[in-house]
């Protein structure tokens, strides 16, 4: 069954989480010409998607279809925090990432079987956390292209308080998903380059498929400080403990990247 309320606070606070869970997952930072040795870089960064798909949290509860621009998702946001990074040691890289955001909305809704509103209150907390490994296929100072394998850790606790119906639901997960992932870079002037990542994982493992693109521009600000500016694209199809998530998420982001 398909939820007909228009906006229901649970489908919005969910999906909004959903999307700062699922989505906001990296941001590819400005790479660097070989060196020896070890080099790092940490990018902080910011993610703006719209978000549509479908969201049951639990089997007894009807399933959520919606589609929401990023202006909706900002205004249930208690706070949220992203940063990724790499390591490289020759044509070896390691690449991480890590997201956590926290949502909540008060809101009055129609339930099917009631012909007058309830007040809702809604929490939703989120984790990601991802790790790749792999190797530079190529690796000039004019273009890099990397291939890499690894997993990403998903939390995710949502609670739906329905108060003068005396309603409550809570539902948390967690998941592995194992992807591979590749990564290009182009620098085609001394100050500018552009990078595009894509990763396809999930393989019923964890979810059943995940898959994300990110393309950025990049502009060198020092030696060490880049700043980069682009846009999106993150799916996911998860069913497993009752939980069904079917979204996608496209949108804006932008990053600040130190190296050392």
């Amino acid at each position: 069954m398909t939820a007909s309320t228009d906006r229901p606070a649970s489908s919005r606070l969910l999906s909004a989480a959903a999307a700062l869970a699922l989505g906001a997952g990296l941001l590819p930072a400005a790479g660097a010409q070989a060196q020896e040795g070890w080099r790092f870089q940490i990018t902080p960064y910011a993610w703006a998607p719209s978000l549509s798909g479908n969201i049951r949290p639990r089997p007894a509860l009807p399933t959520a279809s919606f589609d929401r621009p990023f202006s909706d998702i900002l205004e249930n946001l208690d706070g949220a925090f992203f940063l990724s990074g790499t390591a490289r040691y020759d044509r070896f890289v390691v690449f991480g990432d890590f997201t956590w955001s926290a949502v909540s909305e008060q809101d009055r809704i129609a339930l099917p079987f009631a012909p007058f509103g309830f007040d809702v209150h809604g929490q939703v907390r989120q984790l990601s956390a991802t790790l790749t490994g792999g190797y530079s296929v190529v690796d000039r100072p004019e273009f890099t292209l990397d291939l890499m394998a690894g997993a990403r850790l998903w939390y995710l606790d949502a609670s739906v308080n329905i108060q003068a119906a005396g309603l409550a639901a809570n539902q948390s997960d967690t998941w592995l998903d194992p992807v591979v992932a590749a990564r290009a870079r182009w620098q085609f002037a001394p100050d500018w380059s552009v990078i595009g990542y894509a990763d396809f994982g999930g393989f019923g493992a964890g979810s059943q498929l995940t898959w994300q693109a990110v393309g950025t521009l990049n502009y060198r600000v020092t030696d060490n400080v880049f700043v980069s500016a682009g846009y999106r694209h993150m799916g996911l199809d998860y069913d497993r403990g009752g939980m069904r998530l079917d979204i996608d998420m496209s949108g804006p982001l932008a990053g600040v990247t130190y190296r050392f």
